[in-house]
């Protein structure tokens, strides 16, 4: 049982040496991917010792039952500390998204409903940086159109973890939020009380570790500067600061111009592009990538809906794990990890089953 760790075991032995070397550490993105690599096999080695050990403790418990009763006594309950041993081991080597320990670009979008969605999106970015916060992640705005009422048009947003784990990763919890979110309230701007449904749109990338990564070839790319805008049109600065870049080949278009000098607005949209060109290139290679992209958001459309935020009943559902709360207040504050739980429980199952099949 569980023979294909050793293979795992033998390299975290090999990454330990590695880690070792003084010259690994003189570049910081093969230092990054190996710490990321050893931190997921350190969780593994540790579940498999600790199975080895129950599994040990049993069988020497089993030998001695007949020689002392009170050693037959705490059968059962090695029994039951090997079957939960190799649970957490099973779950662990379950296959992991190889992005889980990435950080992460987010985008939010308003969509059907006007004013409205635009408020909610705000609601949204809120949210999520209270869930960052809550984190210890750091958090940045790349790019952010607002209303003249305060709600956001759109908004990217940058969001950094803090250590080489997977399973603690920006990745691993936020790769679920991407498609349309529900919104169901009296609007501020309704005088007869009535509820409205609105839609806003969240998509979310990976980020890429290093500049190189993604190979763009600056011969594809057109780059046009213009003067940054502000809530309803108007002119923020007279100099040609922002910076919008389309690559060519695909037609993706990113923008930014929430910084006064052009050259870090032109950084920060490349931050974006390259994000976009890597889900796009492992959308290519990898067809359950793809699929799990697919679901993410295709327009702001209502029916589209992952989740729904019904605030006359203070109730948070997820459509796609049917997991519902009356804490809507808490979740708008932050509260996100029951919700994220939800789809990594289901995302887990659903693997489980596959190896199973």
């Amino acid at each position: 049982m569980f023979e294909n760790v050793q293979p795992l075991i033998a390299e975290h032995e090999s990454l330990q040496q590695e880690l070792a070397d003084p010259a690994l550490h003189g570049d910081p993105v093969r230092s990054k991917r190996v710490n990321r690599r050893y931190a997921e096999l350190s969780r593994i080695v540790a579940a498999h010792a600790s199975w080895r050990q129950a599994s040990d403790d049993l069988a020497a418990a089993r030998e001695l039952a007949d020689l002392d009763d009170a050693i037959k006594a705490e059968i059962p309950g090695l029994e039951t500390e090997v079957e939960e041993s190799g649970e957490r081991l099973r779950r662990l080597l379950v296959p992991r998204d190889p992005n889980d320990a990435r950080d992460v670009i987010m985008e939010i979008k308003m969509g059907e409903g006007g004013e409205e969605s635009a408020l909610f999106a705000g609601d949204l970015l809120r949210m999520y940086l209270r869930y960052a916060e809550s984190k210890g992640w750091r958090t940045e705005i790349i790019e952010q159109t607002s209303t003249d009422l305060g709600g956001v048009k759109d908004v990217e947003l940058a969001i950094k973890g803090t250590g080489p784990s997977p399973e603690d990763g920006v990745w691993a919890h936020l790769k679920y939020e991407g498609g349309v979110h529900r919104v169901q309230r009296v609007p501020v701007t309704e005088t007869q009380g009535r509820i409205h449904t609105s839609a806003a749109g969240v998509l979310v990338f990976p980020e890429v570790d290093a500049p190189d990564e993604i190979q763009i070839d600056p011969n594809e790319l057109r780059i046009d500067v213009f003067h940054s805008q502000g809530a309803g049109g108007q002119s923020v600065n007279t100099t040609d600061s922002a910076v919008r870049i389309t690559h060519l080949p695909t037609g993706i278009v990113v923008q930014s111009q929430n910084e006064r000098s052009q050259l870090q607005n032109r950084a920060n949209a490349m931050r974006v592009l390259q994000a976009r060109l890597l889900a796009r290139q492992q959308e290519e290679a990898d067809a359950a990538a793809a699929a799990s992209r697919k679901s993410q958001i295709r327009t702001v459309d209502r029916s589209e809906r992952i989740r729904t935020y019904n605030f006359p009943e203070n109730r948070i559902a997820d459509h796609r794990t049917g997991y519902k709360a009356y804490n809507l207040d808490q979740v708008l504050g932050g509260a996100l990890d029951p919700v994220i739980q939800s789809c990594v429980d289901l995302d887990e199952q659903e693997k489980l089953a596959n190896l199973a099949g």
